[in-house]
């Protein structure tokens, strides 16, 4: 078992009660329409090749008749990076010892016009300290009212914090949910921010300061996302409309195996395969 310090045991402890809260959210969802579909929940353990036990998580995956496919994973996990990856890594090229505890979500919808959406924040120690994360809209059928609502609720997330924060991290979201080799962007955007490096009192931004962020956008992914899915679930679709669906999910998943930093470190760090790629499709297309 892992051993955690205070600021690694707090991070965790959030990240498992936001699970928690969010799949309550969405079973509720589920009732509303008639069906009794809930989250599975499958533990997993990894093992450090270098130094024994490396922690491990739960992934948590409903099939749904609204949530077509929801996966919404907690793990943490420690040990060393292989000497290749930690040269990648913020604060590993000297010492390659990590920890690292966070949640990722990805929900597929079964109506084209309720957008999927993905979500992740996370808290790693190497030298440093720092968390990352963020959360994006990708709608195969776009409506300006969810998108301008979606960003202005994490917008005020980020208000709260430092004003900065929006305009960079917006930005930061449009640049990294991209792919390259279509040329165009994942979805419509929202927030991403990594390396928001924790330090001591008077030197500059604090764990609890960090931290109180990063809660914040779980709380604003919470209070946005099921008042879109609610809007959007009883809206009629065509056959049209479904293969522009699984046509936007194949460039999902594109994104997602070639390029998307959550699955190359899940790959590099002996994750449990069927949580790193939890946020792969259960249908799509390619022409």
């Amino acid at each position: 078992m892992l051993e955690l310090d205070e600021q690694q045991q707090a991070a965790r402890d959030w990240f498992e009660s936001l699970r928690n809260r969010i799949c309550a959210a969405f079973e509720e969802i589920e009732r509303e329409h008639g069906s009794e579909a809930s989250f599975q929940f499958t533990p997993w353990e990894r093992t450090d090749p270098g130094e024994g036990p490396g922690g491990g998580g739960v992934r948590g995956q409903m099939n749904g008749k609204i949530f077509e496919k929801v996966g919404v994973n907690v793990s943490t996990v420690g040990g060393s990076f292989s000497p290749e990856f930690a040269a990648s890594i913020h604060g590993a090229s000297e010492d390659p010892r990590f920890f690292a505890t966070g949640i990722s979500l990805v929900a597929h919808m079964a109506n084209p016009h309720v957008p999927a959406v993905h979500m992740n924040t996370r808290f790693l120690t190497t030298t440093k300290r720092w968390f990352g994360g963020g959360a994006d809209l990708n709608p195969a059928i776009p409506y300006v009212e969810d998108t301008e609502a979606f960003h202005a609720r994490l917008r005020a997330a980020c208000a709260a914090h430092d004003p900065t924060f929006y305009p960079r991290f917006s930005k930061w979201a449009e640049d990294y949910f991209f792919i390259p080799h279509r040329g165009v962007p994942r979805g419509v955007g929202g927030i991403f921010y990594d390396h928001l490096e924790c330090f001591e009192p008077g030197e500059g931004p604090t764990f609890d300061a960090n931290f109180a962020f990063t809660r914040d956008v779980g709380e604003a992914f919470l209070d946005a996302f099921p008042k879109i899915v609610r809007k959007r679930v009883d809206t009629p679709f065509t056959e049209e409309d479904m293969r522009r669906l699984l046509e936007f999910r194949g460039r999902y998943v594109e994104f997602n195996l070639l390029y998307d930093r959550g699955t190359l470190f899940g790959l590099k760090t002996g994750g449990n395969i069927d949580a790193i790629l939890m946020s792969l499709p259960p249908l799509a297309a390619w022409k």
